[in-house]
């Protein structure tokens, strides 16, 4: 059996948490996105209104359909505003404090029956379950970036998570025309994360050792093995800070040195270059392409 879901709240109005929002808006879901900045807020809404219109310019959308999406969501600063929400969607800052303390207020303000559930891949649930009054509705729900595009979603049961809680996520995943996969199991990181994991560590040391340059290391990865894009291309993509806060968490959990972020990686966070948004990562961007 699965519970139906009829709103949608997303916490978090960054890459990730405003294209999760339009996805759901596409399917018809009313969407609260929240946000405690009001300029991360505004950012979205230019943000999606630019990809948006991309599509629309590519035919893949109306411009009544995308101006429906929109009016579906509601871009708010006030977390009550998520009261309603059938489905809460978090995806803040992965830093398990912050989340641990969000789940906490989540659950005084949403319904009894709502799930509440994360878009970490790093942070299992069963983390932040007991900080709620209702653990057996708390799961991973882990959206691959650029959602707007990424088909798969991987859903993750917690040994706290009932049977209908997973259900219910799965029968979502593929309202919103996205492709669920269920693990029955935590486990860090998940399934393609563990798996690219170990591809960018090895890219790393053959970096660092002096094997390769970073380009001819992308350039293998996306001709020799038919990736779509090199390992520090997606880093670069996806914030060399989530890169480093991802290790940092697996280190602080395990206490093995052999997880901290690697020293290129560390160097390159201190020194603000985090990739695409900062116009400046492993490669340097030009600032349509840091926008776009």
């Amino acid at each position: 059996m699965e519970m139906k879901i009829h709103e949608i709240a997303v916490i978090g109005s960054g890459t990730m948490g405003s294209q999760i929002a339009m996805v759901c808006a596409l399917s018809g879901y009313p969407v609260t996105l929240q946000d405690v900045s009001g300029e991360s807020l505004a950012k979205a809404k230019d943000f999606l209104h630019q990809q948006m219109d991309k599509r629309v310019k590519k035919g893949r959308y109306t411009a009544e359909e995308t101006d429906a999406a929109f009016s579906r969501i509601l871009f708010t600063s006030n977390l009550a505003d998520v009261r309603d929400a059938d489905l809460v969607i978090e995806a803040i800052v992965e830093k398990l404090d912050v989340k641990r303390e969000l789940f906490r207020q989540l659950d005084k303000i949403t319904q009894p029956h709502a799930i509440l559930a994360t878009n970490s891949s790093t942070i299992v649930s069963s983390k932040l379950a007991d900080a709620t009054s209702r653990p057996e509705k708390v799961c991973n729900i882990h959206f691959f970036n650029p959602a707007l595009v990424m088909e798969l979603v991987e859903v993750v049961k917690g040994p706290h998570t009932s049977e209908e809680t997973a259900n219910t996520a799965m029968e979502f995943v593929k309202t919103i025309k996205k492709t669920p996969v269920l693990l029955k199991k935590e486990i860090s990181g998940f399934i393609a994360n563990r798996i690219l994991g170990k591809l960018m560590d090895e890219a790393v040391f053959l970096l660092e050792n002096g094997y390769a340059s970073h380009e001819e290391i992308d350039l293998v990865c996306t001709k020799a093995l038919n990736h779509p894009i090199g390992p520090f291309a997606l880093m670069d993509l996806t914030g060399i800070d989530v890169n480093y806060f991802v290790r940092m968490q697996r280190y602080e959990e395990s206490g093995d040195e052999r997880d901290m972020p690697a020293k290129i990686v560390r160097e390159k966070v201190q020194n603000g270059e985090l990739g695409r948004k900062t116009g400046k990562g492993f490669y340097t961007y030009e600032k349509a392409a840091v926008e776009g």
